[in-house]
């Protein structure tokens, strides 16, 4: 899939089949998230990947807490979270972030795999209990969570959805 396509075609998947996802598929999109540009090449994300059921479902349940929608399980069921957090100390840390967010998104997505954007991962690592879970991997600092990009096999097809019209101004 070239890159135009992947960025035309990519839609966010929200039901995911409990297949598991192969790590050389997950390691080749995490590849593509650590290549994602960064601010003077600070490269202030990091990547937590979490393929173990019972800290996925934690997660989860943590997520599911500050949800508005109120969903049982707002990562959809998707068996792979990948965490990206950002270390608050380089000024570019937030777009940084969300510059990986996209490259994991679209690089899942030409590989065959739906994954979709979910939020509050800031709020769940701001708890003591996340903080010492980050230091158990050895993740020591002031890092703030971005994003949860969660992976998997899509059970349904992605709904398209109309673009919004008038986004862009010409200045010639």
């Amino acid at each position: 899939m070239d890159t135009m396509q992947a960025i035309l075609t990519r839609k966010s998947v929200k039901k995911y089949k409990d297949t598991p996802v192969p790590k050389e598929l997950i390691d080749q999109v995490i590849e593509a998230g650590l290549h994602a540009p960064s601010g003077l090449n600070k490269q202030a994300p990091v990547i937590v990947a979490v393929t173990n059921k019972q800290v996925r479902d934690e997660l989860s349940a943590v997520n599911a807490g500050k949800d508005p929608f109120h969903r049982a399980d707002p990562f959809y069921g998707a068996p792979v979270v990948l965490v990206v957090l950002a270390d608050k100390s380089i000024p570019t840390y937030l777009y940084d972030g969300s510059l990986v967010m996209e490259n994991l998104l679209l690089s899942a997505h030409a590989l065959g795999l739906g994954a979709c954007w979910i939020h509050r991962a800031k709020e769940t690592f701001e708890r003591e209990e996340w903080q010492a879970f980050l230091k158990t991997l050895g993740l020591e600092g002031d890092y703030e969570g971005i994003g949860n990009c969660v992976l998997g096999y899509a059970d349904v097809e992605p709904e398209k959805k109309p673009r919004r019209e008038n986004r862009v101004f010409y200045v010639e």
